[in-house]
């Protein structure tokens, strides 16, 4: 990767925006976060932040997470200098907001997931990096643009999801001198574990128990999912982002080896999360256009839920073999 291109890419650009993916996790609002502070404290430009979907109350206090705006109030014609693609394994996980992005005159995509076909002008993707949190880490001290106490924050939040509290098998040696190096920079570990982990609201708290208890298991109690329906949703009064936590909760068994959980979007759309212990979910989520990483993927499924879980559950089968 050539590190000085990022530097004199946003020293040249007047106008930057900075994109989340859809149904943003505490990877890439931190990130973005984290990105949106470095910019405007070292290099005095203040770009836009975009996201699609509903940001989880529990990001809420990311610092500057109040600036992200939604796509409907901008211009979406609008061509900018620079747009910065952030976690974003695919560019239409940009969804409505895809047509900025498009329409920049340089385009740079920073991401961590294996699937990523470097599809920016300029591309720092490492597959071999736990998070996008942590490959703008090494940009930011590379080039002498060392995090103040709020970028450590919007970094370490990235870190700790995107490991699952170092949990996960993208956790390494160096993933933890990070986060150690973010804490000197004046991350506070105990506060952000708090508001990720220990601010669940209650609807969240009750969706998830009754979808554990709802999940099934077959291939041996190999495979264990659920699928989560709108009238589910209603039930309990819960968001799109209170399904966060259900597949990992579903891995933790002893027998599990594949979990997923499938939520209902309409009558024909159906979105999925895949986990795995041993298996590539990956292939499994490309056959549907979707993508992620060996143990952690996801894909949306053009078809009613029902359908869908027959069709992952076939190719989730094969890659079990």
């Amino acid at each position: 990767m050539d590190l000085k291109s990022f530097k004199e890419t946003i020293e040249k650009s007047s106008t930057i925006v900075i994109f989340s993916h859809v149904n943003p996790d505490g990877d890439t609002l931190g990130s973005m976060c984290a990105l949106y502070r470095t910019i405007k404290n070292h290099f005095g430009k203040e770009p836009v932040m975009v996201t699609v979907g509903k940001i989880p109350d529990i990001y809420h206090f990311l610092p500057y997470v109040s600036e992200i705006k939604k796509p409907d109030a901008l211009d979406l014609s609008q061509v900018f200098d620079l747009a910065i693609a952030v976690d974003i394994a695919a560019k239409d996980r940009m969804a409505a907001a895809l047509s900025l992005f498009e329409n920049a005159k340089i385009k740079m995509n920073i991401d961590h997931h294996k699937t990523n076909n470097n599809y920016g002008d300029i591309n720092f993707v490492r597959a071999d990096a736990s998070c996008a949190g942590e490959v703008l880490l090494d940009i930011f001290e590379n080039l002498s643009l060392l995090p103040d106490k709020d970028t450590a924050t919007a970094l370490y939040t990235a870190v700790l999801t995107d490991t699952g509290c170092f949990r996960f098998e993208n956790t390494k040696a160096d993933t933890l001198k990070k986060a150690a190096k973010l804490i000197e920079y004046g991350a506070d570990p105990a506060y952000i574990a708090r508001c990720c982990y220990e601010s669940k609201p209650r609807p969240m708290v009750l969706l998830q128990a009754n979808s554990i208890i709802n999940a099934k298991f077959i291939e041996d109690n190999k495979i264990a999912y659920v699928c989560i329906k709108n009238s589910d949703m209603e039930k309990f009064g819960a968001q799109n982002d209170h399904t966060e936590g259900i597949v990992e909760a579903l891995r933790q068994i002893d027998t599990t080896e594949v979990s997923f959980v499938l939520k209902e979007v309409d009558e024909n759309t159906t979105k999925v999360s895949l986990r795995s212990k041993t298996a590539d979910v990956s292939k499994a989520a490309a056959v549907f256009g979707g993508g992620g990483h060996t143990f952690a993927a996801g894909c949306t499924i053009r078809k009613p839920i029902n359908i869908a879980c027959e069709k992952l559950i076939d190719e989730v089968k094969r890659i079990l073999v």
